[in-house]
């Protein structure tokens, strides 16, 4: 039995596959203790927990620490003369017209930042030794009364020679039994010193947060029987072994949205699509990702809060818009969708747990394309009194009916999603009209055909059960690791060589990296070579296939790397001038045994109920359909609604749906 428990911001989702029967239960989560909701969710699935064998988790664990502030108490450590880099960042500004703008506060405050005094040349060299009685007699003295629960450790140029990081590590270890030491060149060998101190210092801060919710969830679980393995998501699109993600805590900050992109891929991919744009709307936010012959974008970089994080990343890109978005007016008299959302508690105005402000899915039931007695498959009545109340101070601002303040809310969501959209395909040289439109999460598949109707996508498909296919991608996904190390080196035939003996080396430390986590199997290796042009300040990833990675020369690395700052910059890149490689980054992948299939529970074909929809300014009678008793290859034209356990589609007019023999709902634009 396999098992996959999602903790999203309104919903815990859980996808369970045993003996090719696929149970699927959601439970509201628990902001407070994300566990209780993953354990909730178990429990109501009737599931025997001593019988499963593989339990994939994911959860917003450590983007909470850090969005709320509830990390450990960090010290920093950096080279004398650099305890300020984490407050003096970049000299750029995110708002350029805010006259009180503040940079991003980092997890640590000025006086939790210390120095080492040494010094490491950017080619590895030892300019200056380490001080160690210095270490001894002034910084272990100032750790100890300080009461800190982790120390981020990272010196000068650590990522061409860690020999004094790994010094200080002992240390510290040394002297301060209990306390975290975290060194940079275990979390990014990679230049850049801010980006990879603000990423240090983030790991340290969430990593004891992480590992003491694992540890609680994994003594539970094995109170109640629990023997097979424990894994957990990462934001990269795979996921490790608990143990690993323990010394590894940063990579799990964005695995939900990832686990999403995987789950929707792989089932997709059974009917045949491999160019998709992925859209995850759940209660809180909307995440979209750009995917290309059945391979999600991957970013070397990502953020939180302002601050950013050097590790890859599925490239995903969020908005404040999903089912708890709230609607608002702004200081201009504008109306507006989101970021505020009304999360799990308490909610939408419609749950009746007390919410009182209008969000996106008051909207749904206001216009009916949501049916207050079939929320969650009738499992959750919802009440269309206090929606309608909800949008009614909205309605008599602007003047309007409720139906038509409702439709507003709706048309600036989408406006909000399509723009997130063009994010990741317009702005980096896509077509959106070449790709399918997958919507998931919750309210995914509810506003999908309006967002594909503005950006002139004609094909949309919707997976089965959307509202849970983050918890399904924690089944699909397979096992991954990533090593990257910065080694600049203008390009010749020797740097070409070198490039090919490093590719080498990595690939050796991921395989010794998976025997340690006990993961055992024929590995598959992608190799990324970051380049650029000698003088410019960022670089262009290259993808080198694994035919190439033997036998590379310069003419060919220069040809691809010509060839990937064309596609994203869209002019021809001039190969006269000197191109260097900054960075070299390796994924190892040990794929699951097998991809369980998800599919809907099936009951008998029924006639569709007659139902009435605001659209389009005015109300126009619908069809109602149940998604489980929809036969295969019927076509149903729009405008239809859709309902199923876990998620609405709706289908306006101009559209016809229909379930292919992958038990997908794929939506065309007649």
């Amino acid at each position: 039995m396999r098992v996959g428990v999602e903790v999203g911001g309104t919903f815990t989702d859980l996808v369970a596959v045993a003996g090719g029967k696929v149970v699927v239960t959601k439970v509201p989560s628990t902001p407070r203790s994300p566990d209780i909701g993953a354990l909730d969710a178990l429990r109501a699935s009737g599931l025997a927990i001593s019988g499963i064998e593989d339990l994939g988790h994911g959860s917003t664990v450590a983007t909470n620490a850090v969005l709320e502030r509830k990390g450990a108490k960090v010290a920093f450590v950096a080279t004398a003369g650099f305890r300020d880099m984490l407050f003096l960042q970049r000299h750029d500004r995110r708002n350029i017209y805010d006259l009180a703008y503040r940079k991003p506060r980092p997890p640590v405050h000025r006086a939790d930042c210390f120095e080492a005094i040494e010094r490491v040349a950017a080619d590895g060299s030892v300019m200056t030794p380490l001080d160690e009685r210095a270490v001894r007699e002034m910084l272990v003295p100032a750790l100890k009364a300080g009461g800190y629960g982790a120390v981020a450790i990272c010196l000068l140029n650590a990522y061409a020679n860690p020999a004094h990081e790994l010094k200080l590590a002992d240390l510290l270890r040394s002297t301060l039994p209990g306390v975290l030491v975290q060194c940079s060149h275990e979390v990014v060998r990679e230049f850049r010193e801010f980006e990879r101190a603000s990423t240090t210092v983030l790991s340290a801060y969430v990593q004891p947060v992480i590992d003491g919710y694992l540890r609680r969830f994994e003594d539970t679980l094995s109170g109640d029987g629990f023997k097979g393995r424990f894994t957990v998501m990462q934001s990269n699109g795979g996921r490790l072994p608990a143990d690993a993600m323990r010394r590894s805590a940063i990579t799990a900050l964005y695995s939900g949205p990832a686990a999403g992109v995987v789950g929707a891929l792989r089932q997709v991919a059974r009917s045949g699509f491999g160019d998709l744009v992925t859209f995850d709307m759940g209660g809180t936010s909307t995440d979209v990702c750009l995917v290309e012959n059945g391979r999600p974008a991957l970013a070397s970089e990502t953020e939180i809060d302002g601050l950013p994080i050097r590790t890859p990343v599925l490239d995903i890109v969020s908005v404040g818009a999903g089912g708890g978005s709230i609607a608002w007016v702004d200081d201009g008299g504008m109306l507006r969708v989101g970021p505020q959302s009304a999360g799990a508690d308490p909610g939408p105005a419609c749950y009746g747990k007390g919410g009182t402000q209008p969000t996106t899915t008051d909207a749904h039931v206001v216009i009916g394309t949501i049916r207050p007695g079939s929320f969650l498959g009738g499992r959750m009545t919802l009440e269309a009194v206090a929606a309608r109340k909800a949008f009614e101070p909205l309605a008599q601002r602007f003047d309007m009916s409720v139906e038509e303040a409702a439709a507003s809310a709706l048309r600036l969501a989408n406006a909000n999603i399509m723009r997130a959209i063009q994010l990741v395909s317009t702005e980096r040289g896509r077509d959106p009209r070449d790709y399918v439109l997958v919507p998931f999460g919750g309210a995914g598949p509810l506003h999908a055909a309006k967002v594909a109707e503005d950006l002139g996508i004609n094909t949309i498909v919707v997976p089965p059960n959307p509202g849970v296919i983050s918890a399904y991608g924690l089944l699909a996904s397979d096992y991954t690791k990533f090593d990257s190390v910065t080694r600049k080196m203008r390009l010749d035939d020797t740097a070409a060589r070198d490039a090919t003996a490093r590719f080498a080396e990595m690939r050796a430390r991921l395989s010794e990296q998976f025997d340690g986590m006990g993961l055992k199997g024929a590995l598959a290796f992608t190799h990324t070579l970051e380049m650029r042009f000698v003088g410019q300040a960022f670089e262009v990833p290259v993808e080198v296939p694994e035919d190439r990675v033997a036998a590379l020369d310069a003419a060919y690395l220069a040809e691809r790397f010509g060839e990937a700052h064309h596609r994203m910059f869209l002019h021809g890149a001039n190969l006269d001038r000197a191109v260097e490689i900054v960075s070299l980054r390796v994924g190892a992948t040990l794929p699951i045994d097998s991809l369980p299939k998800l599919e809907r529970e099936r009951v008998a074909p029924r006639a569709a109920e007659q139902a009435r929809i605001h659209e389009g300014g005015a109300w126009i009678d619908c069809a109602r359909h149940a998604a489980e008793a929809i036969p295969e290859g019927q076509a149903i034209a729009g405008p239809a609604v859709i309902e199923g356990y876990t998620a609405t589609t709706y289908v306006p007019p101009g559209w016809t749906a229909s379930i292919d023999t992958a038990d997908n709902m794929v939506l065309r634009r007649v």
